[in-house]
């Protein structure tokens, strides 16, 4: 392709399935085959960007993106951007399917949410709700510099929640589990068994005291533990956000920013529900360490950012065959030396916060609040009152800095992460942590 420094095409063959049992209704089935490409063309300090559906003339896809990066190059020159440079990745330890889903008919996977939705239908419960969804996925990618690469994934996952209600009061019981594995998922998790476990937390959080705010110190468990990771520091650490000036981790490669127990690391070849073995620019997939011992030691990066900021590139990825953008994959703080009763001790007063249920973070003031599905006080070191409605709120790098132990129980927990519009696959974890100073909000 002429007159443009670089182009990449992106082909994605991916089939959907999704099913939807809403007290005990089928809401939705859906089987949906997608087909198309992301093209990128790079003309000095500009990009050039078209996507196809179907199947499509690569040719004029190229000429397209490469019209258009000539076109805003000539008409608003920028600063040369450069890209790191790559090897052609080498495909090693893929994820084993045990049972493929698509060997199991629809009418079975109906039956077994709608026994789900039966075990999750307690007295007390006024809603049920269960989902499934698998996706095959066949990644092809191609570049300027002669990489020419693929891989198929499946993954597959369900969630199930129930809410309950009583005196005008509701309180909802969630379970989820989702993996780059096959219909195996449900087995491994003992999906029935998970269904009562949400129905159980609804109808306990209904008689569950609403909780007191303050400034207290708080034990983390992993669920919350792991999204704090994620949303406050993993966000935080992508380089693109870095490089806006939206991120208080700019300039900080070096530093100490937390505590010296603190080591957090993004690894995409892990079997996790972010697992991908190159990224969406065909960038070989590796583990990063972005804290080690307290200390910020690497951003995210794209080939772009790493060649701005130094540091690895490997975490460029897209939803379907959008544009590629930093993102996270399987991120997580590692495990400590600390066990969860000499957390207890070391807290004698406080309050133990357990689950996720959303929340917000400002990564460029570095401001957290995320709300946890449940509490419990300690008092004395012992775990005593459920507590309902409860926040954790901060400052990242306070929070960071007056973590006192980690455990020993790393969990990883999965999910989809949005940024720009757009949604991937990732997971999180963390061990328990325990922490001298947080602010818990409550009624």
């Amino acid at each position: 392709m002429k007159n443009v420094d670089f182009y990449d095409v992106r082909v994605v063959d991916a089939t959907t399935t999704s099913i939807i049992i809403d007290n005990g209704n089928v809401e939705e089935i859906s089987v949906n085959y997608t087909r198309g490409g992301g093209i990128r063309a790079l003309c000095g300090g500009s990009w050039g960007f078209t996507s196809a559906d179907g199947y499509f003339n690569e040719k004029k896809a190229l000429n397209a993106a490469s019209e258009l990066a000539i076109s805003m190059h000539s008409r608003n020159p920028k600063e040369k951007v450069e890209l790191a440079p790559v090897e052609k990745p080498v495909l090693k330890d893929l994820p084993s399917v045990k049972i493929d889903p698509r060997d199991i008919s629809i009418e079975e996977k109906v039956e077994l949410l709608k026994e789900m939705n039966k075990r999750a239908k307690l007295d007390g419960i006024s809603s049920t709700s269960t989902a499934y969804s698998e996706a095959e996925v066949k990644i092809c990618y191609t570049n300027i510099d002669g990489i020419d690469c693929e891989y198929e994934l499946i993954r597959s996952g369900f969630v199930v929640s129930a809410v309950a209600s009583e005196n005008g009061i509701y309180q909802a019981g969630r379970e989820s589990k989702f993996g780059v594995k096959g219909y195996e998922i449900f087995d491994e998790n003992d999906a029935l068994e998970l269904a009562a476990n949400a129905a159980n937390e609804a109808l306990q959080l209904i008689h569950a005291k609403p909780a007191k705010g303050g400034n207290m110190p708080v034990i983390l468990d992993q669920e919350l533990a792991g999204v704090f990771v994620h949303e406050a520091v993993g966000h935080a650490s992508e380089a693109d956000l870095v490089l806006e000036g939206s991120s208080i981790l700019n300039k900080m490669i070096g530093k100490q920013i937390a505590s010296p127990l603190i080591t957090i690391v993004d690894d995409p070849t892990l079997h996790e529900y972010g697992y991908f073995p190159f990224d969406d620019e065909g960038t070989q997939s590796q583990r990063t360490t972005i804290i080690k011992d307290g200390i910020l030691s690497s951003y995210l990066h794209s080939r772009e950012t790493s060649a701005k900021l130094g540091g690895d590139p490997g975490h460029s990825r897209c939803q379907g065959y959008s544009m590629p953008i930093v993102r996270m994959s399987n991120t997580y703080l590692d495990n400590g030396n600390s066990t969860f009763d000499e957390m207890l001790e070391e807290i004698g007063e406080g309050m133990y916060l357990i689950g996720s249920r959303g929340g917000q973070v400002n990564t460029g003031e570095g401001i957290f609040q995320f709300n946890a599905e449940k509490a419990y006080l300690i008092e004395n070191g012992e775990i005593t009152t459920l507590m309902r409605d409860v926040s954790l709120s901060g400052k990242t790098l306070e929070i960071l800095n007056n973590v006192t132990h980690v455990g020993n129980d790393l969990k990883m927990n999965s999910g989809r992460c949005g940024k720009g519009g757009q949604l991937v696959p990732v997971s999180d974890g963390s061990p328990h942590i325990c922490i001298s100073k947080a602010v818990v909000g409550g009624t």
